[in-house]
Formats: structure tokens, sequence, C-alpha cells
């Protein structure tokens, strides 16, 4: 993918080597970006949430990256997940690091990993969100259908389809 500013934009499964990049990725997220997402602005990333995001689960449990092609390399600009609710229901999470927000990254890697859960039978998806991001309720909005939304406690349960394109 070709991004506004020319640059070029690979997306890709993460995979169980890739823990040291998404360390890092994670500490490079502002407190705020770290806390919209992971709901804790904690500078390091725990060792759980790390093997939770590296540890694929047979295309029921899947995270993706999107990565800025760099001379030396690749570097992870965003971060992406679903996993498994039930045979048809997936949960989905999606982070943008600060400087490449707004910039299409989140739609593209968002529709990216909407179009390979819907390949594995996923049809439904469901984002927990806390009601200020914004942000996020954008990127709903630009990628899926809103089916129903319900708060409880602070957070917001927003269920949708993917938008056809």
């Amino acid at each position: 993918m070709l991004l506004p500013n020319r640059g070029a934009l690979r997306i890709r499964p993460l995979g169980c080597c890739d823990d040291g990049a998404i360390a890092d990725f994670y500490r490079r997220l502002s407190p705020r970006t770290r806390y919209l997402r992971f709901w804790s602005s904690m500078p390091d990333p725990p060792d759980s949430l790390l093997r939770l995001l590296t540890s694929a689960d047979d295309g029921r449990r899947v995270a993706w990256l999107a990565e800025s092609e760099i001379a030396d390399g690749a570097d992870v600009v965003a971060l992406s997940e679903y996993a498994a609710l039930d045979d048809h229901t997936a949960e989905v999470g999606f982070v943008v690091r600060d400087e490449w927000q707004r910039l299409g990254v989140g739609t593209a890697l968002a529709m990216s990993t909407l179009r390979a859960a819907e390949a594995r039978g996923f049809d439904l998806f469901v984002a927990e969100v806390l009601p200020h991001n914004v942000g996020v309720r954008r990127l709903l909005d630009r990628v899926g259908v809103v089916v129903s939304a319900k708060s409880w406690r602070g957070v917001s349960e927003i269920t949708f389809v993917r938008r056809k394109s």
C-alpha cells in the first residue's frame, strides 16, 4: 500500500518471533494512546500481553501488523488483532502509533484484519472502546456498520459488520 506521504506500508500476520518488535512498538506509543487501546499507560508491555499477541490459534486468534519500510528493515507502525468469541463473532482491537495516525494506516489495517477474519468464517465483530476514544470510533464508522452499541461501567461495546466497499 502507498500512503499519502508516498511511504510504503506492508501489512502481515504477526509471528511468534515478533515479540521484540511489538515491545518496541508499544513503548513508542504515547501514554494516552496506550491507555486508549490497552486501558493502561504502563511504559513497558507486560509479558502476558506479548505472549497473547504473538500466539496465533489456528485462525481463531490472529494479530496483524503494519510496517513502514525503512533503510535498515521495517518499523512497526500499527497493530490489530481479532479473537473468536464464538463461531461467527470475533472481538477486534486496533492501535496506530501516534505519528502515523490520520494517514489511512488504521483503515487499511482494519479492513485487512476484518477481511482475514471473514475468510475464516467470522461475520460479526465486537470492539470494546472507551467512550472518549474518538479515533477508534471514527475508524469503526469508516470500516463497519454498527449493529448495536451498549455501555457498561465506562466501556462501550460496539457490535458491527464490515462495511462492503
